[in-house]
């Protein structure tokens, strides 16, 4: 995450996170511009989840950061220059940028397992993931940033039932007002499970033939996997917890498939689709927007973190 401005010397004020809840702003050295690269004055960047848990925890999931590293990739910008074989965009093109790199080698690259990440491109890959259609029912565990553009997601690719559960109730409140037909507030207690899934499976009426764990905790994967139905789909997208504790041979029994994702890949062009034609509206998603000074950058971290009314807090460069 840098800033827009570029100096004359090669050098971005980047956030760089140097330790748990240690973040600092500093001059980041530029590469020089290859002749397939472009150069983009940065104008907007949102705060990810797994932001989040890197500066709180030093990692997310398997991945631990062993070395200061800029933080923050979801961004746009406009372009400030090209190499000299870029012929898809033109200085001043306002531009998404897609801020992964494959390998192209390798099977997961060059197959359906290659990801990268986005928010609503995770919500879009997780739904293809999930083969989410016009007759597939759809519960979503926790509101959060991923969970409501999975909401997005799942209603643009025809579901016609979205239930979502979660533990906030503003959060509920704003995935009522974005299309769930059904919210259901649950506890952080194992023991509420049995309960909380007789709810959810009332809300929807018919079977739940895909649940969506945007969290990735036990209880939430112990939630999913009671309440989808026989023969139905669980899709992993959170990454909370590296090791769970779940009822995975009664799931076994009913013929629940287990299925994950890890980022993206190949989603931006349905996105920009869905964004550009009005399908999907993502704009009321963010809630907080900061500059960029140190002590914004922490302030817009904090308030990330702390969740309840911050769904997607962004910096305006």
């Amino acid at each position: 995450m840098g800033k827009g401005g570029i100096s004359n010397d090669g050098e971005n004020m980047a956030a760089w996170l140097l330790g748990v809840n240690h973040l600092k702003v500093q001059p980041f050295k530029l590469p020089a511009l290859g002749p397939n690269d472009v150069k983009i004055n940065i104008k907007a960047v949102g705060i990810c989840g797994s932001d989040v848990h890197y500066l709180k925890h030093g990692r997310c999931g398997d991945y631990a950061v062993t070395e200061p590293m800029v933080i923050g990739h979801e961004c746009a910008g406009i372009v400030a220059e090209v190499g000299s074989e870029v012929k898809s965009v033109v200085v001043g093109d306002r531009v998404a940028l897609e801020p992964g790199i494959g390998c192209w080698h390798c099977s997961q690259c060059k197959g359906e397992e290659g990801a990268m990440c986005e928010p609503l491109s995770v919500g879009i890959h997780a739904c293809r993931r999930a083969n989410v259609g016009a007759a597939t029912t759809v519960l979503i565990v926790v509101a959060g940033p991923i969970g409501l553009v999975t909401l997005l997601a799942a209603r643009a690719f025809g579901a016609p039932k979205v239930v979502i559960a979660d533990v906030d109730s503003h959060r509920l409140s704003v995935a009522k007002k974005l299309g769930a037909d059904a919210i259901i507030q649950v506890s952080t207690r194992s023991e509420d499970v049995g309960n909380e899934v007789e709810q959810i499976q009332k809300a929807m009426g018919v079977g739940v033939d895909v649940t969506f764990d945007c969290v990735g905790f036990s209880k939430t994967m112990t939630t999913a996997l009671n309440a989808t139905t026989s023969g139905g789909k669980v899709c992993l997208v959170g990454m909370g917890h590296n090791e769970m504790s779940v009822p995975l041979t009664p799931a076994a029994a009913r013929e629940v498939d287990i299925v994950g994702i890890f980022r993206y890949k190949n989603t931006w062009p349905i996105c920009l689709e869905l964004l550009s034609s009005g399908k999907i509206d993502v704009k009321p998603l963010i809630t907080h927007r900061f500059g960029f000074s140190q002590s914004e950058v922490e302030e817009a971290f904090e308030t990330s973190a702390r969740g309840s009314d911050a769904i997607k807090v962004m910096f305006n460069l």
